[in-house]
C-alpha cells in the first residue's frame, strides 16, 4: 500500500505517505530543464481546480534523464514557483530507476508497469530508443511520467510523459467523487 512509504521533503525530513490517506494523488517525476517542463502549468491548473476537493500533486524531481533536473532541491522549488507559480508539494530529488530507485517508485512501477499513451508517445519512445534508453519494461521512460492514485492508496493508472495533465482531469474528477 502506498501509505507504507516514507519520502524525503525538500528540507530533508522523512514524511509518511500516510498523511495523504483519503486523497486522490497525482505523483510525477519532473525535471526543470526538460522539453516537458511546461507541463508544470497544466499540473498547477489541475491542483488549483481540485485541491480543495481532496486532490494532491506530489512532485519528485529526478536528474536521471540527461541531467535535466540540475541544482539543489531549493533551486528546483524556486524555479517552479517563479516560472510556473507552483504551490503543490515538491519533494527531494530522487532516482526513479536503477539500484538507487526510491522505494515509492519501485512500488509505483510494480503496480502500474505500463503507461497509458497518446499519439505523441510513439515518437518519444522512438527517439529515446535511438539514444540508447530502454523503452520496454516497467522502468520510467522519461521525465513527467504520472501515476494516478485513488483515495484508498491504490495506483489506478500510469501516464506517459507526453500525456498532458489536462487529459487526466476526468479521471481525477471521477476518483474525487467516488465514496470511500
Amino acid at each position: 500500500m502506498i501509505y507504507d512509504f516514507k519520502v524525503k521533503n525538500v528540507e530533508g525530513k522523512k514524511i509518511s505517505m500516510e498523511q495523504y490517506k483519503g486523497k486522490v494523488l497525482l505523483i510525477v517525476n519532473t525535471a526543470t530543464g526538460c522539453g516537458f517542463t511546461p507541463q508544470y502549468e497544466g499540473l498547477q491548473k489541475l491542483y488549483d481546480q481540485y485541491k480543495n476537493d481532496g486532490f494532491e500533486i506530489l512532485d519528485f524531481p529526478c536528474n536521471q534523464f540527461f541531467e535535466q533536473a540540475p541544482g539543489s532541491d531549493s533551486d528546483i522549488v524556486n524555479f517552479c514557483q517563479l516560472n510556473y507559480g507552483t504551490t503543490f508539494e515538491t519533494f527531494s530529488k530522487i532516482d526513479v530507476n536503477g539500484e538507487n530507485a526510491d522505494e515509492l517508485y519501485k512500488f509505483l512501477k510494480k503496480e502500474a508497469p505500463k503507461a497509458v499513451e497518446d499519439a505523441a508517445s510513439e515518437g518519444l519512445y522512438s527517439k529515446l530508443s535511438e539514444m540508447g534508453f530502454s523503452t520496454t519494461g516497467e522502468d520510467i521512460k522519461w521525465n513527467f511520467t504520472k501515476f494516478l492514485v485513488d483515495k484508498e492508496g491504490s495506483v489506478v493508472a500510469r501516464f506517459a510523459p507526453t500525456y498532458e495533465p489536462e487529459k487526466i482531469e476526468e479521471q481525477i474528477k471521477e476518483l474525487l467523487n467516488k465514496q470511500l
